[in-house]
């Protein structure tokens, strides 16, 4: 009797030791992608290097056309964010157009900024 308190006692302590992590959500490759480019466009842009965003406005568009045609992995409510989803892609296509007419450095950089802050709104209704 005693062995099976102190096997009882042993199993609680580990259970309390080694609590279980939540599991993660799959990973949706596209929006993996839009937070790569994102990130290598914007960091620089904040300090002033709109170079990476003018080169690579067009790749932006392509990769937000195809995160809006992808389809969720499990975990995540896609239609909470469709329409977000489709802004995403209208407000890149703005970015991409203000590149091409060679716009004004502060007019590329503020469809930027409206371009990462749509794309965190997104993230966060992704992560709820």
């Amino acid at each position: 009797m005693k062995k099976i308190v102190l096997l009882i006692m042993a199993v609680a302590t580990l259970v309390i030791a080694n609590p279980v992590q939540a599991q993660e959500k799959a990973k949706w490759n596209e929006k993996e992608a839009f937070h790569e480019i994102m990130s290598k466009t914007f960091h620089p842009a904040e300090e002033g290097k709109l170079e990476p965003i003018k080169s690579r406005s067009a790749e932006m568009v392509d990769i937000a056309t195809a995160w809006k045609n992808s389809t969720a992995p499990e975990g995540y409510n896609q239609k909470a964010i469709q329409k977000n989803l489709k802004s995403l892609v209208k407000d890149a296509k703005k970015l991409n157009k203000l590149v091409k007419k060679n716009a004004a450095d502060a007019d590329i950089k503020a469809q930027l900024v409206e371009l990462h802050t749509l794309f965190h709104e997104i993230t966060e209704k992704c992560e709820h």
